[in-house]
């Protein structure tokens, strides 16, 4: 798939000519993980966002020491190039490369089209889960380059940073502050954090799921004044930043893109910071 910046994406034709190959590991990431039990691509390996991915005491993600034991656990090594996939039009899973460049690990691509579009094509599916021996998984330090903190995000309101709000129209405006059938983890108010940009992420893709070209997703994003500069992308618990973040940086090539994964969760709930509700 040349046509875009980095060479990131497989299409489900490679996957399935992959099966089998050794040399790669196949991750499922799901909002709901109770869909890899019913079927997935054979061979996939489960990981539950919420369990496995996040710290079960604060709200942060795994220190990379537990990362590389998760990994390391479930048979995939350094060696090893992850094919993500996912419900949701791939969320968690961008959301997992996402964490996956964060420590390091660069052998990773995202299949373009999620479970459903697998699904769809009459691809073969299984309920069972691999037993691969367990392999040796070390986490680099953070690169904190693409990674935004809730202080970045206070001082990008005084500089010149390019804010883009990857949540539906309705929770930009205030409107809504939970969706239904969403992941909830609430925040006390609605709104925007001011001078972001809407540019919901579901616009950056087809209705099957794939992503629109690279013309057309620089169009888009160039439209709304986000690109060309540094940019921090969020949405509400930071994963829909960052499929938005795959987009900006990994297929158009922008050189300065950082995922905000406190996202409105954290911001809707600190006292004393700004909040818009107007809609430009």
């Amino acid at each position: 798939m040349a046509d875009y910046a980095n060479d990131v994406l497989v299409d489900t034709q490679w996957v399935e000519d992959h099966l089998e190959d050794d040399s790669i590991r196949i991750v499922e990431v799901d909002e709901n993980p109770a869909l890899y039990a019913e079927a997935h691509i054979p061979g996939a390996i489960g990981f539950d966002w919420k369990k496995d991915l996040q710290d079960q005491v604060k709200r942060d993600f795994l220190g990379p020491e537990a990362f590389g034991e998760l990994f390391g656990s479930r048979g995939i090594s350094n060696d090893h190039t992850i094919v993500l996939y996912g419900d949701r039009n791939n969320w968690f899973a961008a959301y997992t490369y996402w964490y996956l460049k964060y420590y390091g690990h660069h052998a990773v691509k995202l299949v373009n089209g999620p479970r459903e579009k697998w699904i769809a094509e009459g691809r073969a599916t299984s309920d069972e889960v691999p037993a691969h021996q367990a392999a040796s998984f070390e986490a680099k330090p953070g690169d904190e380059s693409i990674r935004a903190y809730r202080d970045e995000v206070a001082e990008a309101l005084d500089a010149d940073v390019n804010l883009v709000d990857v949540r539906s129209p309705q929770e930009f405006s205030g409107e809504l502050i939970a969706m239904a059938g969403y992941e909830q983890e609430g925040a006390q108010r609605g709104g925007h954090i001011p001078g972001a940009a809407s540019v919901p992420w579901a616009q950056s893709v087809t209705e099957d799921g794939t992503f629109k070209s690279r013309e057309e997703l620089a169009e888009l994003y160039g439209g709304k004044g986000v690109t060309g500069g540094d940019i921090i992308a969020y949405c509400r618990i930071g994963e829909r930043s960052a499929h938005t973040w795959f987009v900006l940086h990994e297929l158009l090539g922008e050189g300065n893109v950082k995922n905000y994964d406190g996202s409105w969760t954290e911001w809707g709930n600190m006292v004393g910071v700004p909040v818009e509700k107007d809609v430009a």
